[in-house]
């Protein structure tokens, strides 16, 4: 386990989250924001973090404290940040949060869901994943992506497009280059659509989309052209859309790429729970599987 990487994903989350935070919903930024702002359509403070991380640090503390995922411990975290900042989630969440609230088993929110709303390929259970990639060697990866998705998303493709980042993080905070993390994470993908649109991912303009396929595809293809952590993370949020969780996807992934050090210090100066998020990182990191 390369530590400096571990710590680098899930603090590079949070930072590319913070990063697109004032960029979400809007259209591609006409002149590149290459610094911590505030503003846009949540009117977050400079270095402001969403749900991405809020959701991110739940999942982080589950494995500490439960020693892997534990599914139902993971769904009440989620309750109890989603009560904190209620106006950061998305439809997907906030309704099968609202179910688990009301006292209905997680299992079964999560497809009561999906079929009131016609589905559940959304990003957010890709956003939030990479602690699992942290967390769990390769081999274990993909069943606990699987698993802490269906926490609140029922569709297959957004367990498929989490588990795909996982494996990414999961090598390289292991010691695999990009290209050989990316490979591995290929031949481990069972969902078609995804695997087509990764295979050849140049051959597919990235669109900051939230629907789950679409928004792995642009933060993988994002990540993987980029040459350092702030080229990748720039690039990530000034695509406008769903800025928040294109850079929270491509952040964790860059920072188990690059490593903790990497991280430019003027954004990590301004990100809010700064040192709150290292700690959490640094001990995810410590308990994580060879």
């Amino acid at each position: 386990m390369h530590k400096m990487r571990a710590v680098g994903a899930l603090v590079g989350l949070a930072i590319g989250d913070a990063l697109g935070a004032p960029l979400e919903g809007l259209p591609p930024a006409p002149l590149a924001v290459t610094e911590m702002v505030g503003g846009g359509i949540h009117d977050v403070a400079i270095g402001q973090y969403t749900d991405d991380t809020l959701q991110a640090s739940a999942l982080a503390q589950t494995l500490l404290e439960c020693g892997g995922l534990d599914p139902e411990d993971f769904a009440r975290r989620l309750v109890r940040v989603y009560r904190a900042r209620p106006e950061f989630f998305g439809p997907t969440s906030r309704t099968v949060l609202d179910l688990i609230e009301g006292g209905v088993a997680p299992t079964i929110a999560a497809g009561m869901t999906h079929e009131a709303r016609g589905g559940s390929r959304s990003n957010g259970s890709v956003m939030r994943g990479i602690p699992v990639g942290i967390f769990y060697p390769p081999g274990e990866v993909r069943e606990a992506s699987l698993a802490a998705s269906r926490v609140t998303h029922f569709d297959p493709a957004a367990g498929e497009a989490s588990a795909f980042v996982n494996r990414m993080v999961s090598g390289m905070c292991r010691g695999e280059e990009a290209p050989v993390a990316f490979g591995r994470a290929l031949a481990a993908c069972e969902d078609p659509e995804l695997r087509g649109f990764l295979e050849d991912y140049r051959a597919y303009p990235p669109d900051p989309s939230l629907d789950a396929v679409l928004c792995t595809h642009c933060a993988v293809r994002v990540f993987m052209d980029a040459v350092s952590f702030r080229e990748a993370v720039v690039a990530a949020v000034n695509l406008g859309g769903d800025a928040d969780t294109v850079g929270a996807i491509v952040g964790g992934l860059a920072g188990a790429r690059y490593g903790f050090e990497a991280i430019p210090s003027s954004w990590l100066a301004a990100l809010r729970d700064r040192e709150e998020i290292i700690d959490l990182a640094r001990r995810l990191a410590g308990v994580s599987r060879a």
